[in-house]
């Protein structure tokens, strides 16, 4: 393990509670990876504060150093040290490139669980990908419109989520949400545990927005 990791996940070790971790997990579940997810019982303030002293103590991160950390805590299949590769992406995003979503689809794939692909899809892949030039973003917008049509929900979900900071503001794709979201309602709801996590995404959006921004109109009747 590296130092930087070593020193992430001995703290969030320390900062765990019992109580707190059995109640996580009966609140976000444990995932469908085909490995059991554990806990940890750190808070999500903790797994913030501790991915900030990490990047004081490691300066000078470039981005290969970013995203291998950020693989070695993800590997490891415990809440909170996904969860602070996702915050550690989060707080660089300005390294990050239209390539660095072929290593995020591959957190979003082995994630399965709300608590971790919702945060991916809104504070990293939605920033990163509003954050890049011209040819980058075409080259990620044909990610995330094979995103939609892949039978993975989860995949289906970060891409239908992915926009929601952008488009709460002011700005973003809604264009590109519409004909996501049609893609989407054009299928039959999925079977088993993910069918309803799809169509979740889409309502999720239509709500947010019909708080901010009521202008935006989308026939949502079969949400």
């Amino acid at each position: 393990m590296s130092d930087a990791g070593d020193f992430i996940d001995s703290s969030l070790q320390r900062e765990g509670d019992w109580h707190r971790a059995a109640a996580a997990r009966a609140r976000l579940g444990s995932g469908l990876d085909g490995r059991e997810l554990r806990f940890y019982g750190a808070s999500v303030g903790a797994v913030r504060g501790t991915v900030r002293d990490a990047l004081r103590r490691h300066t000078g991160m470039a981005h290969d150093d970013i995203t291998a950390l950020s693989s070695e805590l993800w590997e490891v299949p415990v809440f909170e040290r996904r969860l602070a590769a996702i915050v550690l992406l989060q707080s660089r995003l300005t390294v990050l490139g239209n390539l660095d979503l072929t290593r995020i689809e591959g957190f979003v794939r082995s994630a399965r669980l709300r608590g971790l692909v919702d945060p991916l899809a809104v504070d990293v892949i939605g920033p990163l990908v509003e954050g890049l030039d011209v040819l980058g973003r075409v080259r990620a917008d044909s990610v995330l419109d094979r995103w939609v049509r892949e039978p993975d929900a989860w995949l289906r979900r970060a891409a239908l989520l992915s926009p929601l900071r952008a488009l709460g503001a002011g700005a973003g794709d809604w264009d590109g949400f519409v004909r996501h979201a049609r893609a989407v309602l054009a299928d039959p709801p999925g079977q088993g545990p993910d069918g309803p996590v799809v169509r979740e995404a889409i309502s999720r959006v239509l709500a947010e927005l019909a708080r901010t921004r009521p202008e935006l109109r989308f026939a949502s009747a079969d949400v």
